[in-house]
C-alpha cells in the first residue's frame, strides 16, 4: 500500500523557492506571524551570548532537528558573524553527538520494552 510519501520524491518538499510561501502565513494570519519574526530578532540578537556563539548554536539546532531552510539561513548568517567553516564543521559534530547520544540513551527504553 502506498502512502502520501511514497508518492512525493525527497527534493520536493523542501525546494528553496518553497521559503518564500512563509509569507503567505503572515499574510493569513499576520499577528501571531509578525510575533515570531519579533521572536527570532530578539532571540538572535547579542546578549549575554554574541550573534556569533547564537549562530552556531542556531546551526547545530538546526541540524538535530532537520531543517534545511534554518540550516541555510543561520550557516549564511553565521558565515556573516564571522564563524569560520571549521567553527560550524565542530558545532554539526557537537550536534551529531548529542543527537547519536539521545538515540543511544532511548535504547534502555527498549530494553525496558523488551523485558516486560
Amino acid at each position: 500500500a502506498l502512502n502520501a510519501y511514497d508518492e512525493i520524491e525527497d527534493d520536493e518538499l523542501y525546494k528553496a523557492s518553497y521559503f518564500n510561501r512563509l509569507k503567505e502565513l503572515g499574510q493569513l494570519d499576520g499577528e501571531r506571524f509578525k510575533a515570531f519574526i519579533n521572536f527570532d530578532q530578539q532571540a538572535m540578537k547579542a546578549g549575554l551570548l554574541t550573534v556569533k556563539e547564537k549562530e552556531l548554536i542556531a546551526i547545530a539546532v538546526a541540524h538535530t532537528t532537520g531543517c534545511p531552510y534554518c540550516i541555510d539561513i543561520h550557516t549564511k548568517s553565521a558565515k556573516k558573524a564571522k564563524v569560520t567553516k571549521e567553527e560550524v564543521a565542530e558545532a554539526i559534530l557537537v550536534a551529531t553527538l548529542l543527537k547519536a547520544g539521545s538515540a543511544m540513551s532511548h535504547g534502555v527504553n527498549a530494553l525496558n520494552a523488551y523485558d516486560e
